[in-house]
């Protein structure tokens, strides 16, 4: 398990350098419409009817999210005041957030629904994983352990589930800005490899977990044939 983690860990690093790499390089570029991400954000909301839903800026790098509890769009500071091609995507995708929410779909709700659940659980995880392992060394008992990997399972699931989310989310964002000439060809393909990288940050982290819930899997099945 400790291989599997660094490896997972060294490239959820090497991905995140990479990404403000990219999102650094892409903040230079000015956009040729002079959009702000708060612009570009109210627009995009704006086009698809959405009317309910605020754009607020929060502090911090890389902290811009879409809450569906109280209807915000959340940007950076970089991203609300920012009038550049990883602006343009990050206002974007967070707003292709908020349409999914506005049309119901479908993996949102799920992902929505499984929130409280998960926050709950992940208060007893470790500490069941943790002492889960010391009994199963120690006497041999596993149910500690099942119960702690079958909570870390709906967590893996949880990861799986963001993914369609996200990637939708950018599908709608890239759409609609190339729809509406909101960029040039030359920075669309900035904003669309931003988002990418984006998105491995989550592909990473999905598979990480899997390969540690299949560790857990192996140890106690090992454990039933003794």
């Amino acid at each position: 398990m400790y291989i599997i983690a660094i490896i997972f860990g060294v490239m959820g690093m090497l991905i995140s350098w990479r990404l403000k790499s990219k999102f650094k390089t892409y903040s230079e570029q000015s956009l040729q419409s002079n959009l702000s991400g708060e612009e570009i954000a109210n627009r995009m909301l704006a086009d698809h009817g959405i009317t309910d839903v605020r754009v607020i800026t929060v502090d911090g790098q890389l902290t811009d999210h879409y809450n569906p509890a109280d209807k915000t769009v959340n940007l950076s500071a970089d991203v609300f005041h920012g009038r550049n091609a990883a602006a343009a995507a990050v206002a974007a995708h967070e707003c292709g957030h908020a349409v999914q929410h506005a049309r119901a779909y479908s993996f949102l709700q799920f992902r929505s629904a499984m929130v409280p659940m998960l926050n709950f659980a992940n208060g007893f995880m470790p500490l069941l994983l943790m002492g889960g392992m010391m009994l199963l060394y120690s006497t041999g008992n596993t149910t500690v352990l099942q119960i702690g990997v079958l909570l870390f399972a709906m967590a893996t699931l949880f990861s799986f589930v963001t993914l369609p989310v996200e990637f939708d989310a950018s599908n709608r964002a890239l759409a609609w800005i190339k729809a509406n000439n909101i960029v040039t060809p030359a920075e669309y393909s900035m904003s669309k490899d931003a988002l990418w990288w984006a998105a491995m940050t989550y592909v990473v982290a999905a598979l990480g977990m899997l390969a540690q819930l299949l560790y857990y899997v192996n140890l106690l099945g090992g454990r039933r044939e003794d």
